[in-house]
């Protein structure tokens, strides 16, 4: 398991920020990722998933918190980072290496390395080990990259936009031969994406950080039952969103449309239906969401993007 404890991040430094200013990239963060799982790390641009994992990989030391991988400090610590490799969203620093010597770099700092799963891997997507990778097209150097990773055969595999640059195809490749090595051997995996529909088809748990706060941590079902969409009519008075909120209803977004309201609410569509039951209307429709809608609204209710929309 891995224990993100009250995590936060400041970069400090000439030109950070404005007049050199501290950023703030992680606001006291905490979350488990248990076992097994396959978790999906979601956030505005900027959020913070990146810092968060090169924290988790012992890359960059928080001000505070802890991150523990299996009760084992993350920070300057080979114990933990033996259990662990982090898949860059660059490759430029293997530019100079051929798939070979990648293979044979890595090989010496993970005694789990499997030259057997290498060459099945490396074989299955067609890489040639001979060329360097800076001749490597965007896509073949994530392979390439991807295909050490597996071959390193850790207990958890930390994927930062893991499937840049692919094309459809490959990515439904690539992603089929990371889940079969992963289950294999029960291990964990941590990937981001921008692509929300890929983390709701691929991952089991997901959270969201917006500006470096945690906006939810949970498993993606819960995710998507916990915000609906009401859409209510009531010929004799409109239904304000005032009315919905003195019923307890949390609305995250209100429109109308002549009689007719539609409503983003928080809460289950069980506990929903409860009060619109209570409620006098002519009739109602619980419309389930999906987790990019989920994303889109969580992030509109805490203002991104309207300083967009605002200077347009």
């Amino acid at each position: 398991m891995i224990e993100i404890r009250n995590v936060t991040m400041d970069f400090v430094g000439k030109g950070v920020g404005e007049s050199g200013k501290a950023v703030r990239a992680l606001d006291d963060v905490s979350i488990q990722i248990p076992d097994g799982c396959i978790y999906g790390f979601l956030g505005s641009n900027g959020a913070g998933k990146s810092t968060l994992m090169r924290l988790m990989c012992g890359v960059y030391q928080g001000q505070s918190g802890q991150i523990l991988i299996d009760g084992v400090e993350a920070w300057d610590n080979p114990e933990a980072k033996k259990n662990i490799f982090f898949v860059n969203d660059e490759t430029v620093q293997y530019a100079d290496f051929t798939l070979k010597a990648m293979a044979a770099f890595f090989a010496c700092y993970y005694d789990t390395f499997s030259h057997e799963t290498f060459s099945k891997i490396v074989g299955a997507l067609g890489l040639p080990t001979d060329r360097k990778m800076s001749t490597f097209s965007k896509g073949m150097k994530r392979q390439a990259v991807v295909a050490v990773a597996l071959a390193c055969g850790t207990k958890y595999l930390v994927m930062d936009e893991a499937f840049d640059g692919l094309d459809p195809a490959m990515r439904k490749m690539l992603k089929d031969i990371i889940v079969d090595q992963m289950l294999d051997r029960n291990a964990t995996l941590i990937v981001s994406s921008h692509n929300v529909a890929e983390i709701n088809e691929l991952c089991d748990r997901a959270m969201l950080l917006h500006q470096g706060k945690l906006v939810f941590d949970d498993e993606v079902d819960n995710v998507r039952g916990s915000v609906c969409k009401a859409q209510i009519l009531r010929k004799s008075a409109r239904v304000t969103e005032e009315e919905l909120t003195s019923r307890g209803l949390t609305v995250m977004q209100y429109s109308t449309a002549g009689s007719i309201v539609s409503a983003v609410v928080k809460g289950s569509e069980e506990s929903v239906r409860k009060i619109l039951d209570g409620m006098e209307t002519d009739y109602f429709e619980l419309v389930p969401l999906t987790l990019e809608e989920v994303f889109i609204y969580e992030l509109e209710a805490r203002g991104y993007g309207h300083e967009f929309i605002s200077e347009g």
